[in-house]
């Protein structure tokens, strides 16, 4: 757990102004769509900050920040890399590039993106809802 949270500014001003208004889209989806537990941690070695929506001791997703970069942590689990593959031709070619490349643990499948604008944004609602269905409509 981090002492102090960072604001909106330091945000900013670490991740730059297109980012920021990229981790304000998914922050408000997943608010909008998720009852979920939100925690802010340090990033580790590689991120500065690390922003975790869990609930019932699972995690969501997490929200990555650094210096002018953001990243989107998604884990699938074996029936949730099932859904992914029976679908994979309506995500785009990134996506699935991340998905291919991406190392498989006793937990998951572990997809860290690292987006440079709102491209992918479509493709990450619809991989949230693969890993949960929205409990908040």
């Amino acid at each position: 757990m981090l002492n102090t949270v960072p604001t909106a500014e330091e945000l900013t001003n670490l991740v730059g102004e297109s980012l920021y208004e990229l981790w304000g889209n998914l922050t408000a989806f997943i608010e909008e769509n998720y009852d979920m537990e939100r925690l802010w941690n340090s990033g580790g070695k590689a991120w500065k900050y690390e922003y975790k929506y869990r609930r019932g001791g699972k995690t969501l997703c997490s929200l990555y920040a650094r210096e002018n970069r953001i990243g989107f942590m998604i884990i699938f689990g074996k029936e949730e890399r099932a859904k992914f593959e029976a679908d994979r031709d309506r995500y785009a070619k990134e996506t699935q590039a991340v998905y291919d490349s991406a190392k498989t643990y006793h937990d998951g499948k572990w997809m860290m993106f690292e987006p440079k604008n709102a491209a992918l944004f479509e493709d990450f609602m619809k991989l949230l809802c693969i890993k949960r269905k929205p409990n908040r409509k």
